[in-house]
């Protein structure tokens, strides 16, 4: 008899919804992608939906999990409130309102989805994020590290994963003390947006150098050798007010938080290599005494702060025990749905005697919904456009290649929508990766970005090595890797800021390297890697612009333009092709190429690129 677990994630950001059936992932899904509301945190209706249209018609799952305790986070909610007091008071309101949701709304939704409260799981949030790492993963065993903000009340929690046995938590490191909190700290202070902007101080770092890290390490937050931290509460706010820091934080650097609208200065730059450099000591100290207290040679991460590309990179270069390093590619809160579901699902298996092999179960996290060709067509049809079809997939891939060599700037819509924040080929914005002109064309009439920021390439498995140094192997775009010295440009950073360049722009466009809109100011890239034998078209259309060019490398960045989600259906690939730069729409087997659509295509774009300034 099938059982079938239906995992959600609600109400605090990323909602989400997965779908496990005899412990096969059969659907997952973000919220965003449907309400198009980045980062939507509201109950997950439509992505629950595309789930369960997996199942047959009516039937409901056997078991509905949700991603945490919302009993022991109401707790924590209160015990922090009630130590505070009267300090953090105007938390008390939004506070409220939390506490409404988990303690009324929530019970609600649960069980109707169910259908009785029994068939309710609780599932605490760690252990949640702690399974999607471990049990989609290729390990029989394996250490554990979970990585975030908050949940319940733990922040970073440490466990040992077994096939046999399931997860066994070993220690744990509870609120206010948090990396993931520390982290976005810096984010609020650097000007960026909160549970969004971290990669951006991540793509920040690079510029700057690491001048305030032993002046963080010394006052800011206490880190000991085997990875466990206590923060200085003081600089921080985010127990108190709803601000990450506290007004000592800014005396401490001595300049007031930058305002998003600001320019981004060589202190910020400093700040962002500073607190980056001290994530990645923490990151590794604590991967270090994972392996040691589990015996295992194996690591698997999930939580936010697992997304932190460089922080892994360093977890592959520093720790010479580690064998394999899995990382859940929906890292954060929309994850948690997925880990809900495999942990009652794992259970439900081993009461059983069952254990599921060993093997990667994430299918290239390509878990969303897909759309027939019929589908496609009508809102080709509906929104006027002149498309041609080619059911061929080999002269499909050649057309598309030949648009890429020709400096064509791709939107490609194929097969399901990817689960977690990065587009991995079938929902992604595809060009050339030679060259300064497509980063600037691709940010400022594409995807309405910041000048300075790269994109990552995606690169053909079997060539990664050619280009790149070790380590390599990203088939889910978390690890950065260096490019090679023969591809390197003559300038370097310090060159660069010799001649006297400050700016993110300038540095930016100081340093060059063969594959100049995909690698960053230190020559890294955040790399994917991918196989064209595994079916998946982008392959077959990299492959195939590496036989017109020689280059097995793309530019691969997220269909989507700034302050959007990732597009899903259909409609939402033709909107975003009608409203940017995009110079040919690849969607199902159908071609929509801009030079055969009327003058009205371009009127449009002109006013979403005026919008967008």
């Amino acid at each position: 008899m099938s059982f079938r677990v239906l995992g959600v994630s609600a109400h605090f950001h990323d909602s989400a919804a997965a779908l496990v059936q005899d412990g096969q992932i059969r659907a997952a899904a973000q919220e965003e992608r449907f309400s198009r509301r980045k980062g939507d945190a509201r109950w997950p209706a439509a992505a629950i939906a595309s789930c369960l249209a997996h199942l047959p018609a009516g039937e409901r799952p056997d078991r509905v999990a949700y991603y945490e305790d919302p009993g022991h986070k109401i707790r924590r909610i209160l015990d922090t409130a009630r130590g505070l007091a009267p300090s953090g008071a105007l938390q008390w309101p939004r506070m409220m309102h939390s506490l409404h949701t988990l303690a009324e709304d929530l019970p609600g939704q649960l069980t109707a989805l169910a259908g009785a409260a029994e068939r309710v799981v609780l599932v605490p949030h760690h252990r949640s994020h702690a399974a999607s790492a471990f049990y989609p993963s290729p390990c029989e065993t394996a250490a554990v590290l979970v990585l975030d903000g908050v949940g319940e009340a733990a922040s970073t929690t440490l466990w040992h994963g077994s096939r046999d046995t399931g997860l066994t938590a070993l220690a744990e490191t509870r609120f206010p003390h948090s990396l993931g909190l520390f982290y976005s700290a810096f984010t609020q202070y650097c000007g960026f947006k909160v549970n969004s902007g971290e990669y951006k101080l991540m793509g920040l770092a690079p510029f700057g150098t690491p001048s305030w890290a032993g002046r963080i390490l010394d006052q800011l937050i206490d880190l000991r050798e085997d990875g466990s931290f206590a923060l200085d509460m003081r600089y921080f706010d985010f127990d108190r007010r709803q601000s990450g820091t506290s007004p000592l934080f800014e005396a401490f650097f001595g300049q007031p938080q930058r305002h998003p609208d600001e320019p981004i200065t060589p202190f910020h730059m400093n700040v962002a290599a500073s607190v980056q450099a001290v994530l990645e000591a923490a990151v590794v100290r604590l991967g270090r005494t994972a392996l040691a207290r589990t015996g295992a040679r194996a690591l698997c991460l999930a939580g936010g702060v697992a997304l932190n590309c460089l922080a892994n990179r360093r977890l592959r270069l520093d720790l010479p025990e580690l064998e394999t390093l899995w990382i859940q590619p929906a890292a954060g809160d929309a994850g948690g749905a997925l880990g809900a579901a495999l942990e009652v699902s794992e259970a439900a298996a081993r009461a059983e005697g069952r254990v599921a092999p060993a093997g990667d179960r994430m299918q290239h996290a390509l878990l969303g919904p897909g759309f027939s060709a019929a589908a496609i067509r009508a809102a080709l049809q509906a929104a006027g456009l002149v498309f041609v079809e080619q059911t061929d997939p080999a002269a499909y891939a050649d057309q598309v290649a030949a648009a890429l060599a020709e400096g064509q700037v791709v939107g490609h819509f194929d097969g399901r929508m990817e689960f977690g924040p990065r587009a991995l080929g079938n929902r992604s914005i595809l060009a050339d990766p030679r060259g300064q002109e497509t980063l600037q064309r691709v940010n400022r009439s594409i995807k309405f970005r910041e000048d300075w920021r790269p994109f990552a390439p995606i690169v053909l498995a079997a060539r990664a090595a050619e280009i790149f140094e070790p380590p390599v192997d990203s088939p889910y775009m978390l690890l950065v890797a260096d490019l090679r010295p023969e591809f390197r440009g003559a300038t370097d950073l310090g060159a660069a800021r010799a001649q006297g360049l400050s700016t993110p722009m300038e540095l930016q466009g100081a340093i060059g390297s063969a594959f100049d809109a995909v690698t960053h100011v230190d020559f890294s890239a955040r790399l994917q890697t991918i196989d064209p034998g595994d079916g998946r078209r982008a392959g077959a259309i990299l492959q195939a612009f590496e036989a017109r060019t020689g280059c097995p490398m793309l530019l691969n960045t997220s269909f989507n333009v700034r302050g959007e989600p990732i597009v899903c259906r259909p409609k939402d690939a033709i909107d975003c092709f009608l409203n940017t730069g995009l110079d040919l729409l690849a969607i199902g087997p159908f071609l929509v190429h801009r030079a055969a659509q009327g003058e009205w295509v371009e009127s449009r774009v002109g006013r979403a690129r005026f919008a967008a300034d």
